[in-house]
């Protein structure tokens, strides 16, 4: 037989074997999300360190390993978002230029339906002062039973914007200075904590303007035990741990934080090398049944609070106990808890993985591997 035919042959054997087309799919196609989000989905901030104006936050089905990502609200310019789930509503605090870089500013509240994910709304923030910043969950919070929300400015003068987000409006400018990030406390308030250690709690009347004012002092050592902005959240207590490893709890039911009494904290281990510290960027979480975790690294010294960790440790604070260590497939920088009947501890690791773990027994349960996100920094769990 010559090459040629042999050639020919071989040809039209692969055509004989070609698969038949793909049946045609309809163009555009597009899926909506549940009205209620499964409890084992997670909202994962995408900060994308690598191209800062196309930050987003991912919807992740945190069981779907075919399929994680269910859908994307994007965040620009160094975004934050809050999700009110009774209103099927997300909104981000987000900042543009009208040249993408350079040009005329627009900071603004931006209303998403969390349904279609697609834009219904926004509210214009005046002044461009909105405080661009690595995000962290207190720098866009809901005030007054989420009606309100309060965001964060900063000039470098800092302050914080009020804005109505049933009426799609601002409604006043709080002077805060030497203060940064805030929780929300009593009924119409928030709290602050300040530079010289302070902490200010602040009331509302109903047009949005300070109704009362309190400043406790000393509340935190700055110099030797700053805390971590980042709190987690057991009902109305707020739980903050510091770079030495303290946990100082703040109860947030009234107009006034008040400072809870007695002396907590992660404990200590032998390995560390110098020592065991919390490290990372969403460092505590509280599950739903108030134990505390907290993401450790052995290699704990001073400067060393956001270099992340490779251990998770559950605290009991009723009883000041550390009760289990978890430790990590790999060197992680966030952490976050399900509110699951059996909840899970959700991390996202330095390449971007997200891995899965039960909060109970600590197993290692999947890994969704580097899919949904380039940057993970907050993990906001589904309430």
């Amino acid at each position: 037989m010559s090459f040629a035919l042999a050639l020919l042959l071989t040809a039209g054997s692969a055509v004989a074997a070609t698969p038949p087309p793909l049946p045609e799919e309809p163009i555009p196609s597009v899926g909506t999300l549940p009205d209620s989000y499964p409890k084992h989905w997670v909202l994962v901030h995408d900060f994308n360190f690598n191209a800062i104006l196309d930050g987003k936050v991912v919807v992740v089905d945190t069981e779907n390993l075919a399929q994680p990502m269910k859908g994307v609200v994007r965040t620009a310019q160094f975004g934050n978002l809050l999700y009110a789930p009774e209103k099927h509503e997300f909104y981000t605090a987000e900042t543009f230029y009208s040249r993408l870089t350079r040009g005329e500013r627009t900071d603004a509240i931006t209303v998403w339906d969390s349904r279609s994910l697609q834009p219904k709304g926004e509210i214009l923030l005046p002044g461009g002062k909105r405080q661009q910043s690595v995000t962290y969950n207190g720098l866009f919070q809901f005030i007054n039973g989420k009606k309100w929300a309060v965001v964060a400015n900063f000039t470098p003068a800092q302050s914080v914007t009020v804005v109505d987000l049933d009426g799609r409006k601002v409604l006043s400018e709080i002077d805060l200075p030497g203060c940064s990030q805030f929780y929300p406390t009593g009924a119409r308030g928030f709290t602050t904590f300040c530079a010289d250690g302070s902490l200010t709690s602040i009331q509302l009347d109903d047009a949005g303007k300070v109704a009362s004012s309190k400043t406790l002092p000393n509340v935190q050592d700055i110099d030797n035990q700053a805390q971590f902005q980042n709190a987690a959240f057991a009902g109305q207590t707020a739980w903050f741990v510091t770079f030495g490893g303290l946990l100082k709890g703040y109860d947030l039911s009234g107009p006034v934080a008040r400072p809870l009494p007695g002396k907590l904290s992660v404990g200590t281990a032998e390995g560390g090398q110098p020592a065991w510290r919390p490290g990372g960027w969403q460092v505590i979480a509280a599950g739903p049944t108030g134990l505390l975790y907290v993401l450790m690294s052995p290699y704990g010294k001073e400067g060393s609070h956001k270099d992340g960790g490779s251990e998770v440790w559950v605290i009991d604070p009723s009883s000041g106990q550390r009760t289990q260590r978890i430790v990590l497939q790999g060197h992680s920088g966030s952490i976050a808890v399900t509110s699951e009947a059996s909840p899970h501890l959700v991390v996202a690791r330095a390449p971007g993985d997200i891995d899965v773990y039960d909060a109970v027994s600590g197993k290692f349960v999947r890994s969704l591997g580097a899919t949904v996100a380039a940057s993970p920094v907050l993990i906001t769990p589904v309430p």
